[in-house]
């Protein structure tokens, strides 16, 4: 996917009146360490935790995982203070720079369905908001390919092992991160620098 984050438009559709307090966006888009590494970025991000969702808690660990045939996706736990920072444009960068949404069950060198596509909605808002940008990127044509991301009600998000949480930021030298995550935290702070925290 070499889709410039600038051909993305800004939500049409968000939450406007989103209440108050600590929100969470669940979502799923190839290895957590990426994705992870991406939102940790973001202003109004509180945290993000790197597990499991779509499965059973009895498959809840990497390494059942790994084998592709428990249910589970590799996910990502966003938590977020809304008056700073909104779902939808949460999901911008999900869809802009976190992943490629065009590929099913596979992103980069990582194959299989927990690799999948998919946005873990919480509540009818987040599933409006999800539908509502999945249809306005496919109608601009953003991509060549038709989105193929799921959007299916959030069960139980299950946090993964100890030494999957942080990992690209303890471990930056590693080849995967740098080949994978790297360049994916370098765009977010080219394309969203007005939205990145200051350290």
């Amino acid at each position: 996917m070499n889709v410039s984050p600038e051909r993305f438009p800004d939500p049409a559709v968000d939450i406007d009146a989103p209440g108050e307090g600590e929100q969470a966006a669940v979502l799923a888009g190839g290895c957590f360490w990426c994705v992870e590494a991406v939102y940790k970025q973001l202003d109004g991000v509180t945290s993000v935790t790197s597990g499991y969702a779509g499965g059973t808690a009895e498959t809840a660990d990497y390494d059942v995982v790994s084998s592709g045939r428990t249910g589970h996706a590799e996910a990502v736990e966003v938590r977020f203070d809304p008056a700073k920072v909104s779902y939808g444009q949460l999901l911008k960068v999900f869809f802009s720079i976190a992943h490629d949404p065009t590929t099913r069950d596979r992103q980069g060198p990582d194959v299989g369905k927990q690799y999948r596509s998919v946005i873990f909605y919480a509540n009818d808002a987040q599933r409006r908001v999800a539908d509502a940008y999945i249809a306005q990127i496919d109608e601009a044509k953003v991509f060549d390919a038709p989105v193929v991301t799921e959007v299916v009600p959030l069960d139980r998000f299950y946090k993964a092992e100890d030494y999957h949480q942080d990992y690209a930021e303890r471990n930056p030298s590693q080849p995967y991160i740098v080949y994978n995550a790297a360049p994916k935290v370098q765009k977010v702070r080219k394309y969203f620098a007005d939205r990145v925290k200051v350290s």
